[in-house]
């Protein structure tokens, strides 16, 4: 490999670096072609690759790339895994693979820029995919709402409830013929004034009718005055 050719990988190599959100090393010693080339297969579905370069050139990728902590695990033969998808599912091809074939041993890897141990991997290929993940956090979230959603309808069907407990008793609504005798009342109240009134106006005319007679004897007085008068003259 020519120094152009050298260049060339650790250029490829860094940007694989750059763009995984996973690199997870394995020792490769002892697996076979056939075995490699059906764990590609598997690695695939989780936008997964696996490559086999010289120490010395990861090395320099590394540096490239910003991953200095990636050079700490690269002693022997390695097997470099990018992961730009599911790290879990990533982790849980290996850890198949690796029980299959009894190689493959992890050496340790970056995740999402920190170092990550040998367990820490075997821990990470027990997670659930991301998809399962992703439909238990929706049903994390649904759980509350649908909650919300049932205390909703409960509190509107106990008002709606209480509504037509109260429109039963007559207290709103259809019994509109209660204020009736309210209103009725009002034309009694009218009519006692004009039942007190009557006898006063009746007690005025004998009073009218008195006053002819006050005048007549008035008259006749003042008629035998001038009767005796006469007389005297």
């Amino acid at each position: 490999m020519n120094r152009n050719e050298k260049a060339a990988v650790i250029d490829r190599i860094a940007e694989d670096l750059e763009a995984s959100s996973a690199v997870f090393a394995v020792d490769y010693r002892g697996i076979t072609v056939a075995q490699v080339a059906e764990l590609r297969t598997k690695l695939r579905e989780s936008d997964t690759t696996l490559s086999v370069v010289k120490n010395s050139l990861t090395e320099r990728a590394a540096d490239k790339a910003g991953a200095e902590a990636l050079k700490e695990i690269l002693a022997g033969p390695t097997a470099l895994a990018f992961v730009r998808g599911d790290a879990a599912a990533a982790a849980k091809a290996l850890s198949d693979a690796q029980r299959t074939t009894q190689v493959l041993a992890f050496k340790g890897g970056l995740m999402d820029g920190q170092p990550v141990t040998p367990d820490e991997i075997r821990a990470i290929s027990r997670l659930p995919s991301r998809e399962v993940l992703y439909g238990q956090l929706v049903g994390v979230v649904a759980a509350p709402l649908n909650g919300l959603a049932r205390g909703l309808n409960a509190l509107i069907a106990g008002v709606a409830i209480q509504l037509q407990a109260i429109a039963d008793q007559g207290l709103v609504g259809g019994n509109a013929a209660a204020p009736a005798p309210a209103e009725e009342a009002a034309p009694a109240a009218d009519a006692a004034p004009a039942e007190t009134e009557a006898p006063a106006a009746e007690a005025e005319a004998p009073a009218a009718e008195a006053t002819p007679d006050t005048d007549d004897k008035t008259d006749d007085a003042a008629a035998a005055d001038a009767a005796s008068d006469a007389k005297e003259d």
